[in-house]
């Protein structure tokens, strides 16, 4: 998308956002913000959905096996058959749940908006699970996705992922001959393109490739840690210009290397995302249970106690030489993140950090809400 589109997007947005009333002058309301998170889970309890005040989240829905990579390291495939039998469980139970509807179009965001329900989107974290023909894609789409991501950590046959590394430690794998036509069939289904632990040249390519706007849902910038997982300002710049939105997650030891990670910390991930790409750029995502990081929230949010439980893959990681893994992780969550009342939390964050009240509206759920609106219709 040229920057001029951006633009367009940009000033619709903003109308939205701040159109004025018109008419007699309405008694005041309390100020209820859209809350839409970038990338969770269907929760066990489904009172979780209500608790987190949500109007609408991306949600991963896909099933995993696990795969021993050549060099000994663990990836976790997202197989055809695993996420067809997810998929139809997860919208079984949609259906059944009267607190939530199956988000099929940007528009039933508008639908739920003060109904006391919320709108879930359903989400893949890797096209792995399209095997053997992309009309698979179309089987994926008529069950309700509505958001896939070209791979996770590692590659496939259509991208190259952001850990990925041969013998000369590239990590900048490119957009594959299948991945382009990947791109364009998701396009002509009206499915958001996710790129999300894509290496930065795929993420580039499939910018390039996409007649529609591109996200990473979930993420952190490499500006602030200097981590293969984190994106560089190319990519944030690449997503931004083509109307989408690059969602900063709640995965600390990705947030900053200092010893203690604050809520300052998350703040300065947002306001880099929109010194780079833009205000409309910047989103909100979760990447964790929508109560937040379960063992931790076990352990009262110890962190020193919860990090061993990833230690074994990054000293793994450590071994391959990949970029970021040479620095020790010593923890997991922002605890006063870690909460299933977070985006009520980033949103006084914002406002105390002295965002505007339409500012703070877009970071917490208007963005995102825009970029499903123009892409799921």
């Amino acid at each position: 998308m040229n920057p001029v589109r951006r633009q367009v997007l940009k000033g619709l947005g903003a109308g939205a956002l701040l159109a004025p009333m018109s008419g007699l002058q309405a008694k005041a309301v309390p100020h209820k913000p859209l809350f839409i998170d970038g990338l969770s889970f269907l929760p066990t309890e489904m009172a979780d959905v209500k608790a987190s005040g949500l109007d609408a989240f991306l949600c991963d829905i896909s099933a995993i096996e696990s795969i021993e990579q050549p060099d000994g390291t663990v990836n976790y495939k997202r197989t055809y058959k695993a996420c067809i039998q997810s998929i139809t469980e997860a919208r079984a139970k949609v259906l059944a749940e009267p607190s939530l509807i199956q988000g099929l179009s940007g528009s039933d965001i508008d639908k739920v908006r003060g109904s006391g329900k919320t709108a879930v989107f359903f989400q893949i974290q890797g096209a792995d699970c399209v095997e053997d023909s992309l009309t698979q894609v179309d089987e994926f789409h008529a069950l309700g996705l509505r958001v896939l991501q070209l791979t996770h950590h590692y590659g496939n046959s259509f991208a190259g992922g952001a850990l990925d590394s041969d013998t000369k430690g590239s990590l900048n794998l490119p957009l594959t001959p299948k991945g382009y036509a990947l791109v364009d069939r998701l396009n002509d289904k009206n499915i958001l393109l996710d790129v999300s632990h894509s290496s930065e040249q795929t993420a580039l390519d499939a910018v390039k490739a996409s007649r529609q706007s591109v996200v990473q849902s979930h993420g952190a910038v490499r500006a602030i840690v200097p981590h293969a997982r984190c994106s560089p300002d190319s990519v944030i710049r690449a997503i931004a210009d083509s109307g989408g939105v690059f969602g900063v997650f709640m995965m600390s030891f990705w947030l900053t290397n200092d010893p203690v990670p604050t809520t300052d910390h998350y703040l300065a991930q947002l306001k880099h995302v929109a010194k780079v790409g833009g205000l409309d750029a910047v989103a909100i995502a979760n990447d964790y249970p929508l109560r937040g990081q379960e063992n931790l929230l076990k352990l009262n949010n110890d962190n020193a106690e919860g990090v061993k439980e990833y230690l074994d893959w990054w000293y793994s990681l450590r071994a391959k030489k990949v970029l970021g893994f040479d620095h020790e992780p010593v923890h997991v969550v922002i605890p006063e993140l870690n909460h299933i009342e977070r985006m009520a939390r980033i949103y006084d964050a914002l406002k105390g950090a002295g965002f505007k009240t339409a500012e703070a509206d877009k970071i917490v759920g208007g963005n995102w809400q825009r970029v499903l609106k123009t892409v799921l219709i």
